[in-house]
């Protein structure tokens, strides 16, 4: 191996990426050559500390964004997504395993942007009625849509047959599939639209109990946050206090926890104070203990 090909390929192999026969003649030129083994030894300082830097990761919301739109498009488009990645994943067995990734997420971004701007369709309104006996036989809820200004929600789903909703939050039967599709549905895009079609009526003792299940119990964390934001707009009570208490003792997700944590820390009380201690002492997130920190000396002026 050449010094030209040793410096082409460093990153190659600090990444651990080289197949076997190069990165052998990586190893071998590195013993030989002593301003490649130099150049090697540089490289890797730098990748060290960029590696210290906090890595910055996507919000819960683009997340959860992303996966419905993907998840929509495997549904709808059966034959043509599922077959286009299947027979991409057989076409090229040689691709290597990171520049697989990277050509997937380009497919992935390029086929949910086209998604996103694809027209939705307007579909007709079913006769017939729609009964609580049936939400055990929904198959799936393709739309969930509020309207922030009418208060009025349009409901799209399948129960054997195509079934459209459209009412307010006073109809028991909109009230039923809302609450059925946040504790029961799996795909996390209508989960979330859920979360947003209940706001309208937060204040109602069922929608809250119903929003504060989904904070902490959601399995997907985008929508966990978008639940935590919804519960936050419920303004303070002690409901909502020991919501979010019991959401930090078992909330593993930072973005999640900091959310958490700051709503807790603006509407500090003494009821909270021995919380706040313990987070400002044993919690694993730095930015958690010096919030909590803070709180309680504003509250009790303690010193830690």
């Amino acid at each position: 191996m050449k010094c030209k090909n040793f410096q082409d390929n460093l990153l190659l192999y600090l990444y651990d990426e080289l197949p076997g026969e190069e990165r052998a003649a990586f190893e071998a030129h590195r013993a030989e050559c002593a301003h490649c083994r130099q150049a090697l030894e540089e490289t890797r300082s730098l990748h060290q500390l960029l590696g210290q830097r906090p890595a910055v990761e996507p919000s819960p919301e683009l997340l959860v964004e992303a996966r419905q739109q993907l998840e929509e498009a495997l549904d709808r488009e059966e034959f043509g997504w599922r077959g286009l990645l299947r027979g991409w994943f057989q076409g090229v067995p040689a691709l290597h395993a990171s520049r697989a990734a990277s050509v997937l997420t380009i497919l992935v971004l390029g086929f949910g942007l086209g998604w996103t701007l694809r027209p939705r369709v307007n579909l007709p309104a079913s006769n017939g009625g729609f009964m609580g006996a049936d939400l055990g036989n929904i198959t799936s809820i393709s739309q969930v849509t509020p309207d922030p200004q009418t208060g009025e929600v349009r409901i799209t789903l399948d129960t054997g047959r195509r079934v459209t909703l459209e009412g307010s939050l006073d109809d028991p039967r909109i009230r039923q599939v809302l609450q059925f599709a946040v504790r029961n549905y799996d795909n996390p895009g209508i989960r979330r639209d859920t979360l947003d079609a209940l706001l309208v009526r937060g204040a109602t003792p069922e929608v809250r109990r119903t929003l504060v299940y989904a904070m902490l119990n959601d399995p997907n964390d985008g929508v966990r946050y978008r639940a935590l934001d919804a519960v936050r707009e419920l303004g303070w009570s002690p409901e909502v206090r020991d919501a979010f208490l019991e959401l930090l003792k078992k909330e593993t997700n930072l973005g999640v926890r900091i959310g958490a944590v700051d709503f807790l820390v603006a509407n500090a009380d003494q009821a909270v104070l021995p919380a706040l201690r313990e987070l400002a002492t044993q919690d694993a997130s730095f930015y958690v203990r010096m919030q909590c920190i803070k709180a309680v000396r504003d509250l009790s002026g303690e010193e830690f």
